[in-house]
């Protein structure tokens, strides 16, 4: 019977876990990236001051 070979097993291991991390890495880059193309053009909308018109007057008609 052939022995082990421990270095190849451990090189497959650490190639493994590098290619996982990348892709962890690529995942987290392209959430970033998502938010500020298609949400935040919706955050803007969701704003305090423009739900009551817009014109910055707030609940009590502007009145001060």
């Amino acid at each position: 019977m052939a022995t082990p070979n421990y270095g190849y097993e451990k090189r497959q291991r650490e190639l493994a876990k590098k290619q996982k991390k990348q892709e962890k890495e690529r995942a987290k880059a392209e959430r970033r990236q998502l938010p500020s193309g298609e949400g935040g053009a919706e955050a803007m909308n969701d704003a305090p001051g423009e739900a009551d018109g817009g014109d910055g007057s707030g609940a009590d008609g502007g009145a001060k």
